[in-house]
């Protein structure tokens, strides 16, 4: 019997294995990196970052707290940007003098990343750094400094892990290539 996701899925880019052995190794150079860091704040961008957000803290060891921001730049159902961005949730608390770590799932164009880098800019904290699950280097119109990249893609629209298909399939263990015009609920 066919998964729901198979009929939407061309290929499986990065396996469930892969995906696991590369986050722990990103958890083991932050955890390098900040051994002796205080007041360390992971940052992560909902709603695809959260997965990895989730495994990426099992494996660092130095003392972390975490929020959230929610910003949109897709709109519903859409899958290039809009190139509006906006906050849909801002943080919970004050980041002046913390060190940052950003994590997000993806970095496509960079005026996402760029829109929110600026607003914690003006909020004062000791450091920025930034931690992204995929990087898409050939989609990029903004210069952004990546410190941690988990894997560079191509320039696929891809799903699973954390990214969405319409709202759908953030729970899959694999990030997948979508099939090209592929629409969840269209027949």
């Amino acid at each position: 019997m066919q998964k729901p996701y198979e009929r939407y899925l061309q290929e499986v880019l990065i396996d469930s294995e892969t995906l696991q052995a590369r986050v722990a190794e990103l958890g083991r150079e932050i955890s390098a990196d900040y051994a002796a860091v205080p007041d360390v704040l992971l940052v992560c961008i909902l709603k695809g970052g959260v997965l990895f957000l989730s495994d990426l803290m099992r494996h660092l060891d130095f003392p972390h707290s975490i929020d959230f921001m929610a910003i949109a730049s897709y709109g519903s159902g859409a899958r290039e940007s809009s190139g509006r961005v906006r906050i849909d949730m801002d943080l919970r608390q004050d980041i002046a003098g913390k060190h940052i770590i950003v994590v997000e799932d993806i970095v496509d164009s960079g005026h996402t990343l760029q829109y929110i880098l600026n607003i914690l800019a003006t909020r004062e904290p000791a450091s920025v750094k930034i931690c992204t699950l995929l990087s898409k280097p050939s989609r990029r119109l903004v210069h952004i400094d990546l410190d941690y990249v988990g894997f560079e893609i191509p320039d696929k629209f891809v799903f699973g892990y954390g990214l969405d298909l319409d709202e759908h399939f953030r729970n899959l263990p694999f990030i997948g290539v979508c099939k090209p015009n592929s629409q969840v609920g269209a027949s």
